[in-house]
């Protein structure tokens, strides 16, 4: 009898709804379980509360931004899941404070549907999915 595979979590931040909907459809689809947060201060109340195996975040949202939210996140003593940045923001100095901030990988939007999905793969040690 095969193990029936568990499916992972994760977590889109975005404080656009559409995006949000676009992002969840692709990983949905995929199998993933999917929660949304639309700022940094609720992102890291629903991570504080609950664990998630990849975290995707737009960089500019109100509140607390994605840059803030993973600084903070990464200051926490618990399991840190991986994170993929996904902004409008295309310029080297926007990525590399991304990746300071605590991103493992940087996209642009509008990101496509298959780039999404091996990016999060990749990161989920899931390379053959």
């Amino acid at each position: 009898m095969k193990p029936v595979p568990v499916s992972k979590r994760i977590l889109i931040v975005d404080d656009a709804a559409t995006v949000r909907l676009y992002h969840r459809g692709i990983l949905e689809s995929a199998g993933y379980v999917v929660e949304e947060a639309l700022n940094g201060i609720e992102a890291l109340e629903k991570v504080l509360e609950s664990s998630f195996d990849l975290i995707l975040v737009d960089i500019n949202m109100p509140r607390l931004d994605g840059l803030g939210f993973l600084k903070e996140l990464r200051r926490q003593e618990l399991p840190q899941p991986p994170a993929i940045m996904v902004s409008t923001e295309a310029a080297a100095r926007d990525q590399m404070a991304a990746y300071r901030a605590g991103a493992n990988c940087y996209l642009t939007k509008p990101v496509r549907p298959m780039q999404l999905l091996a990016h999060a793969g990749l990161l989920l040690g899931e390379a053959n999915r």
